[in-house]
């Protein structure tokens, strides 16, 4: 699996935070009456909605994406031509041509802007909908509030077999659960589907170790576990959670449903080449299987997006085979039926400058943090295609029209998944936590 760095030189890795094991009652019937209106709003849906999130985890670039500037001067406009798209008037950059030609599905929020322009703050801000409670580093692993993904597991049943919440091939920084606990942290699989011989750690019995031997194990260390457990969750004691989050691999070792989910080899040889045969289109077309399996929300991620430097030659290797397997996603959800109740969004943690620049230990140039403007990809779940929402200055410092709000990205998020972004979680200790501080969704989404 390839390593990422960001420019903090932090690489990737699976910080688990624990959270505090809670429960929140209550609001039962507000979430049917919101699964009965995502279930009746828009298209006739008869499977519950679901979201695929893919992280593109550095900050991708507007420009270099979807919202180029061709009429702006060299240093801001860049290398890169522009090329049309289904939508009238509208152009993506010239490496984003698979999802060009499938624009009509596709919503592209140009207008969505923060203030938090390193990566530990931004990051956050983007996967829970709510900004650090206090300054953090860019190279900071925080978790002030449950993320999208969490919160889904938490209000959202697992399907049969399954978790609620899987995380491809490593899990964002801030995509834990926090107080929710430990059982709703991401399942992540980390494993690449492309390889021969994939299996998934921790689905199927390690090679050589029979199921006898693996419950003789369990037995030893429930004997050797002498821990104690304190089940009032005003206590916080995480063990309990841990225990939950034990039981769930368990249950998976023994889960046909889930056996079948990671069993990529089903796919015909012309669906996987229709993805590509690399590791994140593979997983793309996992990421599918879960989905038509029940699971309610996944993320892909992917890294190598701060480009601080090598910008040109560094995208045009990297943005074809990746937005290759991104239409391929959207048009086999749609040829299968899955894309009216699957939601598909691409993002990262914020956009790049406008100005390009060469860092002093550099040759070639790149784009460097940028918060104060973004674009995001909406497809599917009822999402309006072939639309564009919002809009950048001429030379794409800051949103003009339409100026939106990671709150505002994060509650469209949870409504499509039938979710009330603006209902109270308790912390153990019985504080109260709205979802989203501002429940606002983007209202051009919603149908």
């Amino acid at each position: 699996m390839a390593i990422h760095r960001n420019c903090a030189g932090i690489s990737r890795r699976d910080c688990l935070q624990l959270g505090i094991g809670a429960l929140a009652g209550g609001g039962l019937l507000d979430l049917l009456r919101l699964r009965t209106e995502a279930a009746t709003s828009g298209a006739k849906q008869k499977r519950p909605t679901s979201c695929i999130l893919i992280w593109m985890d550095g900050g991708p670039s507007h420009f270099e994406t979807f919202d180029p500037k061709p009429t702006a001067p060299a240093e801001i406009r860049g290398e890169f031509d522009t090329i049309s798209t289904k939508i009238p008037g509208v152009f993506f950059s010239e490496h984003m041509t698979r999802l060009a030609s499938i624009s009509d599905k596709l919503c592209v929020v140009r207008s969505i802007c923060h203030n938090q322009g390193n990566h530990g703050a931004g990051n956050h801000y983007m996967m829970t909908g709510a900004p650090p409670r206090i300054p953090v580093g860019c190279g900071a692993f925080v978790s002030f509030h449950p993320s999208l993904g969490s919160v889904t597991a938490f209000e959202r049943p697992a399907p049969r077999g399954l978790p609620a919440y899987f995380s491809m091939p490593d899990r964002s920084r801030s995509a834990g659960p926090n107080f929710l606990g430990a059982k709703y942290a991401p399942f992540v699989v980390a494993d690449d589907p492309n390889k021969d011989g994939f299996r998934v750690r921790d689905v199927a019995l390690p090679q050589g170790i029979g199921t006898d031997r693996f419950a003789g194990r369990r037995d030893l260390r429930a004997l050797v576990d002498r821990l104690p457990r304190i089940d009032n969750k005003a206590s916080g004691d995480p063990v309990p959670a841990l225990d939950t989050y034990y039981q769930q691999g368990y249950d998976l070792i023994n889960s046909p449903e889930a056996q079948r989910a990671f069993d990529i080899s089903q796919e015909s040889a012309k669906v996987r080449d229709h993805y590509g045969r690399k590791p994140f289109a593979q997983r793309a077309l996992l990421a599918r299987r879960l989905v038509e399996a029940g699971v309610p929300f996944v993320t892909l991620y992917d890294g190598g997006w701060d480009s601080h430097s090598e910008i040109f030659p560094g995208l045009s290797q990297k943005l074809p085979p990746f937005e290759h397997a991104i239409a391929a996603l959207i048009e086999d959800l749609d040829q299968r039926g899955l894309l009216e109740t699957t939601l598909v969004v691409a993002l990262g943690e914020f956009g790049r400058t406008p100005k390009i620049s060469t860092l002093p230990d550099r040759k070639l140039p790149g784009r460097d943090h940028w918060s104060n403007a973004m674009s995001v990809m909406f497809a599917g779940c009822g999402v309006p295609g072939g639309t564009v929402i919002g809009a950048t200055d001429k030379n794409g410092y800051a949103p003009v029209e339409r100026v939106l709000s990671p709150e505002n990205f994060a509650s469209t998020v949870y409504r499509k998944l039938g979710i009330d972004p603006d209902k109270i979680l308790y912390t153990p200790q019985g504080r109260p936590s709205h979802i989203v501080s501002d429940p606002t969704p983007i209202k051009e989404l919603m149908g």
